[in-house]
């Protein structure tokens, strides 16, 4: 079946949002490649480390606070906005003194950070043709894994210069610069100007509980946090577990990193359009059984070919579950309500497993605490991953080829 083209302006559009998400894929990689050399250097413990991630995290929480507005103010101005504060916070990021500064200003970017990256899905939902959603909201994902990879290639020769890990991030918002002066070609979404004068938006917290998609937020908001309690810490402490129970190095860390994410791209590109072609249920079964493979292969393995291919599942599996999540929290609601909502299942409920799920994992994993080892503690935390399938699959509506009145219908 042909495929609806896309316009002039869609093209740029898509183009925009992929490059200002494919910084959402740096800051996470960033995060996780500095970390042993961020401890080192500032004398953290292990424990201090998932707890300073975890303190970071929690801005993907506060992100809220901004996101809602976004069904208020307009998705344009919201992009805006959520684009020079991620600039600016990230850059004084790079001028800490000590740990506290770090993790402060870190936490301020990740407010920004999250705020630009759900809204570009909204965008993406809202402005392109049904037959592509799928495939358009995956090229933005996949943009943030392309992040990761020019990071993770990047990173072991940053560290190697006399600023060390502080060049990560005076590297990483060189190009963000550049496009914010590119925003004033970017137009709101036509969605979101009709819908202003069809229904009003309430501007109360708990707006989206008196209304009937309370339920579905809530279930959303289930599959999110039990996604994340798997898929955010599977790469952040993969090099922890690599420097400390496989005794790699730098080096060897970047390769399999770089190798694996390099060879999951092409994967990683086609998970929108597997949504788009296979169906939402399908596409969602198979990411998901990739990336509970995926993760337990890569912290069990200890062949550095084994890891690669593991790293390939691994590295797909956790863009891809996002690119199902992200499909399904901007198709499930209402125009008025998206942004609230999907904000509300991310953000504030969801992000309890993105923010809390480091210290259970430090728990587990640290000597001083259960002392399992980062290897068992990883493998056994692909059964969240597992039950959040099984809640799609019982639960959520196949959406695909679907307009979203049609999808957010109850």
């Amino acid at each position: 079946m042909e495929r609806t083209p896309l316009t002039s302006y869609q093209k740029k559009l898509l183009f925009f949002l992929s490059v200002a998400t494919f910084f959402e894929g740096y800051d996470f990689m960033a995060l996780t490649q500095i970390l042993p050399n961020l401890r080192e250097s500032m004398g953290i413990s292990v424990f201090g480390g998932t707890a300073m991630v975890a303190f970071i995290n929690f801005g993907t929480m506060v992100a809220y606070v901004l996101i809602r507005k976004a069904d208020v103010i307009g998705r344009r101005q919201m992009l805006m906005v959520t684009i020079v504060g991620y600039t600016i916070f990230t850059l004084i990021s790079g001028f800490s003194t000590n740990v506290y500064m770090f993790a402060i200003t870190q936490f301020v970017a990740r407010v920004f950070l999250i705020g630009e990256w759900l809204v570009s899905m909204i965008y993406a939902a809202e402005e392109f043709p049904s037959d592509r959603r799928g495939m358009v909201i995956g090229i933005i994902q996949a943009c943030s894994s392309l992040g990761a990879v020019v990071c993770a290639g990047v990173v072991p020769l940053l560290l190697k210069s006399s600023l060390g890990w502080r060049l990560v991030y005076f590297v990483g918002v060189i190009p963000l610069i550049l496009i914010a002066f590119a925003r004033r070609n970017i137009k709101e979404s036509q969605r979101f100007t009709e819908g202003e004068t069809e229904s009003g938006t309430s501007s109360s917290l708990f707006a989206i509980f008196k209304t009937p998609y309370r339920n579905r937020m809530l279930l959303m908001a289930a599959i999110w946090c039990l996604t994340y309690m798997c898929t955010h810490n599977a790469i952040t402490f993969w090099k922890e577990y690599a420097l400390g129970e496989q005794k790699m190095s730098d080096g060897q860390v970047g390769l399999i990193i770089t190798v694996g994410a390099l060879a999951a791209m092409p994967l990683v590109f086609f998970a929108g359009k597997l949504l788009d072609v296979w169906g939402r249920k399908a596409g969602s079964a198979v990411i998901y059984i990739i990336t509970i493979v995926g993760v337990i292969g890569a912290y069990t393995f200890d062949q550095t070919w084994a890891q690669m291919t593991a790293m390939i599942f691994a590295v797909f599996g956790v863009t891809a579950c996002l690119s199902v999540m992200n499909t399904y929290s901007t198709e499930l609601f209402p125009t008025n309500l998206r942004a609230n909502a999907f904000a509300w299942a991310n953000n504030l409920l969801g992000r309890i497993g993105y923010v809390f799920s480091p210290l259970l994992i430090g728990v587990c994993a640290d000597t001083k605490y259960l002392g399992w080892g980062w290897g068992l503690t990883m493998q056994l935390s692909t059964i969240f991953p597992f039950i959040a399938l099984a809640l799609v699959l019982a639960f959520l509506p196949e959406t695909r080829n679907r307009s979203l009145e049609e999808t957010s219908a109850l």
